[in-house]
């Protein structure tokens, strides 16, 4: 693994579960992305939690001590919004997502509308009855369905709670329509994180919590998975999944890692 690592410019991590837990930082994350600057090593914090817009994320990881540069911070919001901006200019959209989200598209100068020919579903702790009602109407009306992010579950300190892709389901089981996810593991995602940060794919390699968003964001765009064991995925599930399907390397922490690239 040393080899490997020792050779990549960009290090990307996923949050939740990687560098923290809810409102409880890793302290060995913060000690080791220091060190990884301190080395020459650009690091770049990419969320699938559309929940919270990267100003929130950047507040938070200072409080944590992570001590974010610009540049250093993206969100599936941010993956969608530039689907939306670049491919679907001037269009209203319907969106199921916290009034920070809401903001977020506003900000963007992307109409907000219960009439829209888009809707986009996220992680959403604000969701009503009503909410679901609407995107469902629009969805069997013929609205292009989307959604930030495919993560079924958020890991707390308490357990895990619905996420993004858990909601996707609902409106999928009412109206039989699947929608076109963003963030991890989509090639858009990669691909909008190679052109903020100039690197190329095999320059990068990336660390989180779960197989099927983090893990398989490598996996199929040809970048180096680092598998944490912090968050939602376990051993088993490693050993459940398709070889190809598995990652690169398994660690207990970000810790483990810390020790094989500067102190072995």
């Amino acid at each position: 693994m040393k080899q490997i690592l020792q050779k990549k410019k960009l290090f990307v991590f996923d949050m939740d579960g990687t560098i923290y837990l809810g409102s409880r930082v890793f302290d060995y994350a913060v000690s080791f992305i220091k060190r990884l600057r301190a080395n020459g090593y650009r690091v770049l914090f990419f969320t699938n939690n559309a929940s919270h817009n990267p100003d929130f994320y950047r507040k938070k990881l200072t409080r944590m001590g992570f001590e974010p540069q610009d540049g250093e911070i993206l969100t599936a919001g941010d993956v969608t919004i530039a689907f939306l901006k670049s491919h679907r200019p001037g269009q209203a959209c319907y969106l199921v997502g916290t009034e920070e989200l809401c903001h977020q598209f506003r900000e963007a100068e992307i109409t907000l509308s219960e009439t829209a020919p888009i809707v986009v579903t996220s992680f959403d702790t604000t969701l009503t009855y009503e909410k679901l009602d609407i995107a469902c109407r629009l969805v069997r009306g013929g609205a292009e369905y989307l959604s930030t992010h495919p993560d079924y579950n958020c890991p707390t300190e308490d357990g895990f709670i619905p996420d993004s892709g858990a909601i996707a389901a609902f409106v999928t089981a009412s109206t039989s329509v699947s929608p076109t996810y963003f963030g991890k593991p989509y090639r858009t995602a990669m691909a909008m994180m190679a052109e903020i940060t100039e690197t190329d794919p095999e320059d990068i390699v990336i660390f989180g919590d779960r197989l099927y968003t983090d893990i398989a964001l490598g996996k199929r765009n040809g970048v180096t998975a680092v598998l944490v064991l912090t968050g939602e995925t376990t051993e088993a599930d490693v050993e459940a999944a398709q070889p190809e399907d598995r990652p690169d390397f398994v660690v207990a922490s970000l810790a483990e890692v810390d020790r094989v690239l500067f102190e072995e």
